[in-house]
């Protein structure tokens, strides 16, 4: 029996969303753990269909690690590297690609069978087709991301990283808003939260995609490897070298390790210092549902881990482990501050 589409709720459409969110995540975090092995650009074209097999011989190898041969990064980083370290290279960056295209599967197929089913409700329709288009337009990106590192660069370009984690972060938002609405279905009538409220969880959402941002760019700029001292940078409470007196103020923000750092650092006090006064005033407030006080609160408790997280990062070097926890975390803030955007605006 098939379905009307002018259902409330659908489980099986929010578990859908929400299985996608999870390999978003996970593409998140192989994505950075590809960035930090230095893998990216190992792979040197973008053959969306043919790609998605790795080379089978010794040949296949051989002409592989021959293009590679052709770009800025190993002349200038990695002409030393034998072939046995380059497979190793090329493996974070393919099972990244394969992840990708195992993400649009499993999105694009579920999809298809949920509406012909009619199993998805009417209003979350379009938000769907919304989603789809995105998780296309990020292969695109992904591409342009890898490409400016291919002519002149040793690295991706810091801005195009950025654009390319903040749009992955985006579907995976979307997919746990829209996974939400499906789940609980349209908001009944009643009192509903007061403005001020929702503007707060609004602003907490905002400066925590803002936080990752400058994040991005840190990562791009490996902006974590220098001044790696705290709470003070290279001994001062403002870096010397934050604007570099022959740098437009593009650059400085987008292309300096020191001020990219410098900015994270400080959004980081921003963000821990609003999330946790902003839990306690909901904590406090009455008429307010004891489920969003939780929300509230363990996202001002995962704001505070994360910030002891980068601390012990610059500290340590930036070792690849806890380097990947420091990204992963931050899709977890980022899935906590966005739930409680969608709960609290809900009566």
């Amino acid at each position: 029996m098939r379905w009307s589409f002018n259902l409330e709720r659908s489980y099986s459409a929010a578990l859908w969303l929400f299985g996608v969110a999870f390999l978003v995540f996970a593409m998140v975090v192989v994505g950075g753990a590809t960035r930090l092995t230095g893998s990216g650009l190992s792979i040197v074209e973008w053959r969306p269909v043919t790609g998605i097999l790795p080379p089978l011989s010794d040949h296949g190898w051989a002409v592989e690690f021959g293009k590679y041969q052709h770009i800025p990064q190993y002349r200038v980083l990695n002409r030393d590297i034998s072939i046995d370290t380059f497979k190793g290279l090329y493996w974070w960056e393919w099972g990244h690609r394969l992840l990708g295209r195992v993400i649009g599967a499993a999105f694009l197929i579920p999809f298809l069978v949920l509406l012909y089913l009619r199993r998805i409700p009417d209003r979350l329709v379009w938000r769907c087709w919304v989603l789809l288009g995105l998780g296309g337009l990020q292969g695109f990106i992904g591409w342009w991301m890898v490409s400016s590192g291919l002519e002149s660069r040793i690295y991706v370009a810091p801005e195009r990283l950025t654009v390319h984690l903040l749009l992955a972060l985006t579907i995976f938002s979307g997919c746990v808003w829209t996974g939400l609405e499906a789940w609980f279905g349209k908001a009944r009538s009643g009192f509903p939260p007061e403005a001020r409220w929702r503007w707060g969880a609004l602003a907490l959402l905002v400066l925590t995609v803002i936080q990752i941002k400058l994040g991005a760019l840190v990562a791009g700029n490996q902006g974590g490897l220098v001044d790696a001292d705290w709470p003070l940078m290279g001994g001062k409470v403002i870096p010397v070298d934050y604007a570099p007196k022959t740098m437009g103020l593009y650059d400085v923000l987008a292309h300096t390790q020191i001020a990219t750092q410098f900015n994270h650092r400080l959004t980081a006090y921003v963000l821990l210092v609003f999330a946790v006064v902003f839990a306690a005033l909901l904590t406090r407030a009455p008429r307010v549902a004891d489920m969003v006080k939780r929300l509230a609160q363990a996202a001002a408790a995962a704001i505070l881990v994360q910030a002891m997280v980068g601390v012990s990062a610059l500290w340590l070097g930036m070792p690849l482990g806890i380097s990947l926890f420091h990204q992963a975390w931050a899709v977890v803030v980022l899935s906590l501050t966005v739930s409680l955007s969608w709960r609290i605006r809900r009566a």
